[in-house]
């Protein structure tokens, strides 16, 4: 008996482990591309699933979506609010209050107003416009009751496009946790989350920081790489979107204090946090901050790193990062 049993944790030995894969779907979806990888030895996760996800989140969170709840919302007085929902904006007032209102989710009418709505506007908005729109702009003018959210204005409408790509992030790694991976890369238009290893190497996973080209508005190429194995990385730039009116540059960057695009030394900020929708929240908030209070507000935080790209006085392009982000260098 005792040679049987030799004889079988031999013959054990020497049956063939299933092999790592890699595996990959890419497609389009909220207005822009996405991009998954993941290592197992089998999957069956498929891209009807991960379509079917991002697609429940725009009926959700879309301003684009004429039947969105979001839509709904900014068009009438409240809205019965779904998991998403629920989930974006305890998130959003969470980081308006602890941005001391740089972030804030109730810029859709200044949005709007400076073309970048989804409503065609003809021309830039006034400085009289501009005051009249600011009365409506606060998170202080949401409430909710239960799941449903209430406005104390008709002219309060909310905007989540700069967290919402982030928690996408957040919900497709979620469901690739749930279905048992372990290892994998979830990008959504440029925003980034990571688990785990390349296998069957066992290598982390590394990331690369977009910068722009020696014109502020161009996109160039990768300037840092990162290693990871566990946590998000999103970006926010006055490159990613902007128009030209009258010579001037008009970025999609609002500062809600202001009520005019942003303009400061910084040209992007790259945040990494834990989790994804916690980094879109913030690179968007540390680029209207400028240089030195986004490196003031990152280095108070434990759980967050940045890394900041300005032009300098003498119109040099320089970078510099909070002392956590250089631990995460190659």
């Amino acid at each position: 008996m005792r040679y049987l049993c030799v004889l079988l944790v031999i013959c054990t030995a020497f049956i063939q482990q299933p092999a790592w894969r890699k595996i990959q779907i890419n497609g389009k979806a909220q207005g822009t591309t996405y991009h998954i990888t993941w290592y197992a030895q089998d999957s069956t996760i498929g891209q009807p699933q991960i379509d079917s996800i991002l697609a429940r989140i725009d009926t959700s969170l879309s301003i684009y979506n004429p039947q969105s709840l979001i839509t709904k919302f900014n068009n009438g007085n409240s809205v019965v609010m779904d998991n998403h929902f629920r989930t974006v904006l305890n998130k959003s007032l969470e980081t308006y209050h602890q941005t001391n209102g740089i972030f804030d989710i109730t810029v859709l009418p200044l949005v709007q107003a400076w073309g970048f709505g989804p409503k065609k506007v003809n021309a830039l908005p006034d400085s009289a416009t501009i005051k009249s729109i600011k009365g409506c702009v606060t998170s202080l003018n949401l409430y909710t009751k239960g799941n449903t959210l209430y406005k104390r204005k008709a002219c309060t409408g909310i905007d989540v496009n700069g967290i919402a790509q982030g928690y996408s992030v957040d919900v497709i790694a979620g469901f690739l946790e749930a279905h048992g991976i372990r290892n994998y890369l979830v990008e959504v238009g440029g925003e980034i989350r990571v688990k785990g290893h390349k296998q069957p190497g066992n290598e982390k996973m590394k990331i690369g920081i977009e910068a722009p080209g020696e014109n502020d508005f161009e996109l160039s190429m990768i300037s840092k790489i990162i290693s990871v194995d566990s946590g998000a990385i999103t970006t926010s730039g006055s490159y990613r979107k902007f128009y030209e009116s009258e010579g001037k540059k008009i970025t999609h960057l609002i500062d809600p204090r202001t009520g005019y695009p942003t303009q400061n030394e910084l040209i992007s900020v790259t945040v990494f946090a834990p989790d994804a929708i916690t980094a879109d929240a913030l690179d968007n908030a540390l680029m209207v901050m400028g240089l030195k209070k986004a490196l003031q507000f990152t280095e108070q935080r434990t759980n967050i790193a940045a890394h900041l790209i300005y032009r300098t006085p003498d119109g040099k392009i320089a970078d510099t990062a909070s002392s956590r982000f250089y631990k995460l260098l190659q």
